[in-house]
């Protein structure tokens, strides 16, 4: 009977080689994730040493050290002036035994490699090997891991300006929050005190609710309950002025209550749904609000049996038209095609007398979205 196969290595030496080379590498990466601070040189420096193999390596800012890993540590004192000299010249440097100046016996490191940082063409710091002699091939891989390390700090920039567009974003959503709304629900609370004071207070303890939750200011993402719990609030504001006007249905799916949403998401489509399908309605209207479990995905629809609007019109505001927009759907599909990808913007179903639905889907778990 043959004797059944088994792998007795992983590969070639050459093989080998190259998954180091990439374990280090995905170890360095995360750090380097969050920009050149002392911390993530000092996480990342001993997965760029074992890249390179050398005797020591240093990583710096354009002022200084951030961080040293191996032998010879007293020659970290030299390492701003080796750092000023690459910055200036904005290349590769090879530095000798004459730029290293040491007195201690035995030291092993008797010249250095230093590769500028460089990000969006601007060098922001140096990473520095230091060896017992320079080689092509030194220089060769100081440069190579350094393109690598640059091109890391690019995506930590790239990731520190999506997250300062959505907070901008967001501040524009709180912004176009309507002062019409805000007066009109406190007129609504004011018309209770003398009739209803129990009703007064409860609309007002809404409100404080509702506007601290709206003007809050920490986190990108919220659950879909907590926004929806907004909505509700909103809702309650808003049928205490119209009455019987404003008829709701809500149909929401217990599975999708915790999946995470951009913040300030549904309660634009909602009030949009009030102010342009129900306002000018003879009768008032209705709204409804369903969130329904679709396989890996949570699908929102706000619908209304208003007035419609022209299809024209809803792509004009899609696309950013800042006149048509006034309660911010352009700004709710763009966050959600930043979060999600394209395939998560809105969808608009509308014509004039015909009512609106807008439909919103968002994948139940997506890299980088949580709470």
């Amino acid at each position: 009977m043959p004797r059944p196969w088994r792998r007795r290595h992983l590969g070639t030496e050459a093989d080998r080689a190259t998954f180091r080379t990439l374990h280090n590498a995905s170890l360095a990466a995360p750090p380097l994730r969050a920009g050149l601070t002392g911390e993530s040189a000092e996480r990342s420096i001993r997965h760029l040493h074992d890249l390179l193999g050398s005797p020591a390596l240093a990583l710096t800012d354009t002022a200084g050290p951030l961080a040293w890993h191996g032998h010879g540590q007293h020659h970290e004192e030299q390492c701003a002036r080796l750092a000023a000299a690459t910055v200036e010249v904005g290349r590769t440097r090879v530095f000798d035994r004459g730029d290293l100046p040491c007195d201690v016996a035995g030291c092993e490191i008797r010249s250095a490699v230093v590769s500028p940082l460089v990000t969006e063409e601007r060098v922001v710091g140096t990473l520095q090997v230091f060896a017992a002699a320079p080689t092509a091939g030194l220089a060769r891989a100081a440069d190579e891991v350094a393109l690598w390390v640059g091109a890391q700090l690019e995506l930590a920039e790239l990731d520190a300006s999506r997250t300062r567009l959505m907070e901008a974003e967001v501040r524009a959503m709180r912004a176009q929050i309507s002062p019409h709304f805000i007066y009109n629900s406190l007129g609504a609370i004011a018309s209770f005190v003398r009739t209803d004071p129990d009703r007064a207070r409860e609309l007002l303890l809404e409100f404080a609710d509702f506007t601290r939750y709206s003007f809050r200011r920490h986190g990108e993402y919220t659950t879909l309950a907590e926004e929806l719990r907004s909505v509700e609030r909103y809702l309650l504001l808003e049928q205490a002025r119209f009455g019987d006007r404003l008829r709701v249905t809500l149909r929401i799916a217990p599975e999708v209550l915790p999946v995470a949403v951009p913040f300030l998401c549904i309660q634009p489509l909602v009030e949009n749904a009030v102010r342009h399908g129900l306002e000018s309605a003879e009768g008032g209207g209705s709204i409804s609000i369903v969130a329904r479990d679709q396989d890996q995905e949570c699908v929102i629809e706000v619908e209304d049996d208003g007035v419609g609007e022209d299809p024209d019109v809803v792509r004009r505001a899609l696309a950013g038209d800042a006149a048509l927009d006034s309660v911010g759907l352009g700004n709710v599909d763009g966050r959600l095609r930043t979060t999600f990808g394209d395939d998560y913007g809105l969808v608009v179903e509308t014509a004039p007398g015909a009512g609106t639905r807008v439909t919103v889907r968002v994948p139940k778990f997506a890299p980088g979205v949580h709470v």
